[in-house]
């Protein structure tokens, strides 16, 4: 049974197009969509939201009043724990790099890469580096080095090899355990990290198995000796294991990534890679390269509550769902909804934490079960994420391989499958209530 909202006011959306109206000016202004740091954008709509008045309120809140909803709202438990979860995800990454694991996971792939399957291997050894990482940024720092190495060996499309790291990227920050997208989403609906891996697998796996096609189809290495020295500790792969395996059996993913980073340090300090005093260091210095996007969790959240004090959350609900009478119409205006923030933010975790509370309203009003808005909103952000020119992952991959960003989007293949998978999925699925 579809619950009641009220119409809202637009007049509550004015703090979030406030962000959105700097953010697209200062970027087009300077031609760097990272001019202004999100957390700054954030800060200047949540003191626009302090300074204004529900409409047609007699009982003005006092300043202070809103002050302690915006406090309310950054401190709600999920958030909360979504933060702790950014922190260990980080300390993790920190810990994994410093002890040679990245380095592992690569060297592995490059050992067992199929000389005329370059392509779907190095799409394959993609996808298990983000997995682990759970990160695309850091994917494609670690293996667009090696791509644009054999794209240039090979006398290769450029533009093809970098399109298939980020795409293996995308597949990492949209499935894996750890990544930041994957927490936001599921703990933004409140469901475990098993039940969204078994719904976005299914939505994914024909965009996987078309991808790989197409690549193994591409004339590529004839004549090509990747034989080298690509030296590896199988024992260094043992916190990316360990992750994996706890993750799936249902063990909580506090408890999941403490002992991945306690199983890192022991084999770092015994590996002489940093002493036990170091590594505190190194678990440091991981947690504050997700210090940012904890903190914009919980800036985001007040802002949300202030918006929702205001009419805006209840605004868009009925925007978004005035013609809707399905399921699967609420499920392509949550899927809507978290694209266009992405496209405007670049930032696929910062979109689904913003998204997050208005698709589980919208996922109540319709019977969309916690799963499928989960998969939704981290399938459609990471696919435009690793589509738009101007996002960090394309441009990072086009700066390594010194060509444009605008040059590899037609080869961004598996993100264009994911929206084409997705899209079906929705179509083609049952509609029926949760």
């Amino acid at each position: 049974m579809k619950q009641k909202h009220g119409k809202g006011s637009f007049w509550g959306l004015v703090p979030l197009l406030t962000f959105l109206v700097l953010y697209i000016i200062t970027g087009v202004s300077t031609q760097n969509f990272n001019s202004m740091p999100l957390m700054i954008g954030i800060l200047i709509a949540s003191a626009v939201a302090l300074m204004m008045h529900r409409k047609g309120e007699i009982d003005r809140t006092t300043f202070a009043e809103r002050v302690t909803k915006y406090c309310v709202g950054g401190g709600d438990d999920g958030l909360i724990l979504m933060v702790i979860v950014f922190l260990l995800a980080g300390g993790f990454y920190g810990v994994s790099k410093g002890m040679h694991a990245v380095d592992a996971v690569t060297n592995l792939g490059l050992d067992i890469l199929p000389v005329k399957l370059i392509l779907p291997g190095l799409f394959v050894i993609g996808c298990i580096i983000s997995f682990a990482m759970g990160t695309s940024m850091g994917t494609v720092a670690a293996l667009m080095p090696i791509g644009v190495s054999l794209a240039l060996k090979i006398h290769g499309n450029m533009a093809l090899f970098c399109g298939t790291v980020v795409g293996s990227a995308m597949f990492g920050d949209n499935l894996s355990m750890i990544s930041a997208s994957v927490i936001a989403a599921t703990r933004t609906q409140d469901v475990s990290m098993m039940k969204k891996f078994k719904t976005n697998i299914a939505m994914l796996l024909p965009a996987i198995i078309v991808n790989l096609a197409l690549l193994a189809m591409q004339p590529v290495g004839q004549g090509v000796h990747l034989s080298g020295n690509h030296p590896y500790d199988l024992l260094n792969l043992l916190p990316y294991i360990l992750v994996i395996i706890l993750s799936f059996t249902g063990m909580h993913v506090i408890l999941v990534l403490t002992l991945g980073i306690l199983t890192g340090v022991v084999i770092g300090v015994f590996h002489g890679d940093f002493s036990l005093v170091k590594s505190m260091t190194v678990i440091h210095n991981g947690m504050m390269s997700m210090e940012d996007m904890a903190l914009i969790a919980i800036l985001v959240g007040g802002l949300v509550a202030l918006m929702d004090y205001l009419g805006g959350i209840d605004w868009i609900i009925n925007a978004l769902t005035r013609k809707i009478k399905s399921a699967k119409g609420g499920e392509f205006a949550i899927a809507g909804l978290v694209s266009l923030l992405d496209i405007i933010t670049t930032n696929n975790t910062v979109s689904i934490i913003t998204a997050g509370p208005l698709a589980k309203d919208i996922g109540d009003q319709f019977g969309i079960s916690a799963p499928r808005i989960a998969s939704d909103l981290v399938t459609f952000s990471c696919v435009f994420n690793g589509l738009i020119p101007y996002g960090g992952q394309l441009l990072v991959a086009a700066g390594l391989a010194k060509i444009s960003p605008m040059q590899i989007v037609p080869y961004s293949w598996y993100c264009l499958l994911m929206l084409v998978s997705s899209v079906g999925f929705i179509l083609l699925s049952r509609d029926r209530r949760k």
